[in-house]
């Protein structure tokens, strides 16, 4: 990052995600100045994707009459952060892998752009204004899927081939089939689309999303109430596995399904408490705080604070791999 960006008063963050581009200007302190929304025509292309950003940035400045110094993009897919380009993306999105976002962007807007994926982005949000504070933390996002990042030493650790954290494919949760093809991983117990088509084929009703689920299990549902313990003792076992190997002692927890925290927590303590972390050292799971700016703040803090996200050589044995 250049010493301007590190200094800058204002910056934009922007979400690039499947429905929804959002967008804010953010002061130093973190405080959101304006903040917009577009839909992102994914099935459109990445040049209508990168106009949409742009457009939204153009909006927000015009708005606030104030032009941010950089921005920061939190982008869905696998990021090559030193060049902001996306090297691998779903199906979702056309025209997406190996779309130069970061250069694009930069051009457009003539201004310096970093981008970083978006669970990146959600946990440098959380660690810069939210519950995440400290310079090694676990950041887990349960949504549709299951994401994660790491933050070691202040820094995002991205690993040779761009897939440190991501331990949402992590195997031994059981036999069901993960929408990467295989079986077992943490997103068939914890993602939200999991948690749905478990209560529907553990005996409960049919339910179209988490939410459902949520709202059964607080009226009393124990199939509903038996499928989030499911994905809370899992989700701990995950991070304890993470603790141990990398000795983090918080990991922060966002997304659609961490609204549902009350209906995670007692099984996530039950888990810190009957298979801690062989350190002795207490490891704390916490909901982020965020919420929905998680992903646009921490956009806004890859540009707004050097001292987190600094990325030295992300992939040192060149070429990224997917």
């Amino acid at each position: 990052m250049s010493a301007a960006a590190a200094s800058s008063t204002v910056v934009a963050g922007v979400d690039i995600g499947g429905t929804k581009t959002s967008g804010a200007l953010v002061a130093a302190d973190g405080t959101v100045l304006a903040r917009a929304t577009r839909d992102t025509p994914a099935r459109t292309g990445g040049e209508a994707m990168a106009e949409t950003a742009a457009l939204l940035v153009e909006h927000l400045a015009h708005g606030a009459g104030v032009r941010p110094d950089a921005v920061g993009v939190g982008a869905a897919g696998v990021v090559d952060p030193r060049d902001g380009s996306i090297r691998a993306a779903s199906d979702m999105f056309v025209d997406w892998a190996g779309f130069p976002l970061g250069a694009r962007l930069g051009d457009r807007l003539e201004v310096e752009v970093r981008v970083e994926n978006d669970v990146n982005a959600f946990l440098l949000g959380e660690t810069a204004w939210g519950s995440g504070a400290g310079r090694d933390v676990l950041g887990v996002m349960l949504g549709t899927g299951v994401g994660g990042a790491l933050l070691l030493d202040g820094a995002l650790r991205h690993g040779p081939h761009g897939a440190a954290g991501e331990i949402g494919h992590t195997p031994g949760y059981g036999d069901l089939l993960c929408t990467c093809g295989r079986t077992g991983h943490l997103e068939t117990l914890a993602s939200g689309t999991s948690i749905a088509r478990r209560y529907s084929s553990v005996g409960g009703a049919s339910v179209s999303s988490a939410r459902e689920v949520a709202d059964l299990a607080r009226a009393g549902d124990a199939i509903a109430a038996g499928v989030f313990a499911d994905a809370g003792r899992a989700v701990a076992l995950a991070c304890v596995s993470a603790a141990t190997l990398v000795d983090v002692s918080l990991a922060v927890v966002g997304g659609g399904v961490a609204s549902a925290w009350d209906l995670l927590q007692p099984a996530v303590d039950e888990t810190l408490a009957s298979d801690p972390p062989v350190s002795g050292v207490p490891l704390r799971i916490v909901p982020g705080t965020l919420r929905g700016d998680a992903v646009v703040l921490g956009a806004a803090a890859l540009v707004a604070a050097s001292d987190l996200s600094a990325i030295p050589d992300p992939f040192p044995e060149g070429e990224l791999r997917t």
